[in-house]
Formats: C-alpha cells, structure tokens, sequence
C-alpha cells in the first residue's frame, strides 16, 4: 500500500527507482497531495502507479486541510502533530485514511471513474456489477477483479475523523400547485442508522419538476427505513405556498 508515494525526485522516473506495480502482486495507492509541488507544494505523486489508484475528494486538496494555521497548530492532536500537518496536512490525510479503513471494512468506496470532476456530476455511479473497491486496508479484497492495466478510483471523505463517506442518489419529485422560490432538504433513516438534512435543490422549485442529487452521506443507513422531507421558502410568503414531494427514489453506491 502506497500511502502518497512522493513526487518530488520521483515522478517520471523509471520504475526501478519509485514505487510501481511491479514491487508486489498487489500495489494499491492512496494520492493525497498530488498537486504540482511548483507552485503548489504537492508532495504527491499524480500518474497512476499501482494496480489501483485511490484519488479521495480528487487526490489533490483534502477537506479540513484548509483550516487556518493557528487552529491547526493548537489541534487536539498536540502541538508537534498540529505544527506538521500545517506544513504537509494534505500529504499526511493518506495515512489517517488507512487507519481509519480499518475500523470501517465497508467503508472508504472508491468508484471506478475517468476524471474526479466525471464523478463529482455522478456519472460514475453506482458501482458496477463487480463491486467498488475499499480505499485503505481492505483494498486487497479487490486482488481478483481487476481487469484493466490501471484503475483510477474517486470517493469523497469527511473533514475530519471518522472519514468515511458513503454515497446515495436522491431523486425527489415535487407536489403542488405554484412556484416557489427556496430550497429541499432531505435527510435519510435506516436500518444502520440516520443522516442529517442535506440539500437536494435550492433556487426555484416546480411542481412535477424532478430534482437529482448526490450526497455523500456521514453514516451508511443500511436498509432505508423512511425519508424526512423538508421544504422552505427564503422569504415570507404571504400566499403560504404548500409543497410536497410526490415521490423521493433514494439509490445506494455500494449495490445500486
């Protein structure tokens, strides 16, 4: 498992000098800080250089890297972990991933996709039929479905510890009789547990209009027990609109 492989010194070298897939019968990667290191300072090697490549929230910029240095430095963690993740936070997230992936063997999903920005718009969604591989200490359990020469593999994660995000397809069909400015929020409950609100629309809503998104969602629900739907208007409405949602389909990444 290679948890950022540098860049500086070893991007394009041959693959004697670097980590490459032909080091093991199963080389799995984690990219963190893969941004160009001019100007950007990534520490990160960017090609694919395994039999599967992880690039969470895109390999380059990790959420919860952006905190003001002051916040950082005093972080729970103490102040010798708080001043180098200042320094290399993005770079660091990969090893905190991996430990995470441990307590969470269905967690960390890595989908199967051309470009970061392709996934983002959910086009790469749900996993297909051999499944998604698990980004961390589970990636091996993939070992025997791997078809193609590399494989670039894209998930969102949390801010900060417990990582894991588990991605759902809200698909919600809006009832009544006028247009209304405001925004939808719904939030799922399961079998496993319960999210919170996220927002599925937010502008003018229609009604029999169908609205689409994609949450990365903070708990794997298991089987979807009910949906709470919550509409608002942004201003007082004087006419008191009423909206409702004729239909909510919610599809899960892991089995579709």
């Amino acid at each position: 498992s290679g948890l950022d492989p540098a860049q500086p010194y070893f991007q394009g070298t041959p693959t004697e000098v670097r980590l490459d897939k032909s080091d093991a019968d199963f080389v799995d990667i984690i990219h963190t800080d893969s941004a160009p290191t001019i100007p950007n300072l990534g520490f990160g090697i960017t090609p694919a250089i395994g039999h599967i490549d992880f690039y969470p929230n895109g390999g380059k910029q990790m959420p919860g890297c952006g905190k003001n240095p002051v916040s950082q430095i005093v972080d729970l963690d103490g102040i010798w972990e708080g001043t180098r993740d200042f320094v290399a936070c993005n770079h660091l997230r990969s090893y905190k991933y991996y430990s995470d992936s441990i307590i969470y063997p269905n967690g960390f999903l890595g989908y199967p996709c051309a470009s970061y920005d392709l996934f983002q718009s959910g086009k790469c969604f749900p996993c297909p039929q051999e499944g998604c591989p698990n980004m961390g200490h589970y990636a091996d359990k993939f070992k025997g479905k791997i078809t193609k020469d590399f494989l670039k593999l894209y998930l969102n994660t949390g801010e900060a510890r417990d990582f894991p995000l588990w991605r759902y397809k809200v698909t919600v069909t809006l009832s009544g009789k006028s247009k209304v400015k405001g925004y939808v929020n719904v939030a799922l409950y399961g079998s496993d547990g319960n999210t919170k609100q996220y927002q599925i629309t937010k502008g003018t809503l229609k009604p029999d209009h169908t609205y689409t998104a994609y949450i990365d969602a903070e708990v794997n629900v298991g089987t979807v027990t009910k949906v709470k739907f919550l509409w608002n208007n942004n201003w007082i409405n004087p006419t008191f609109p009423k909206l409702g949602a004729s239909t909510i389909t919610v599809e899960s990444g892991q089995n579709g």
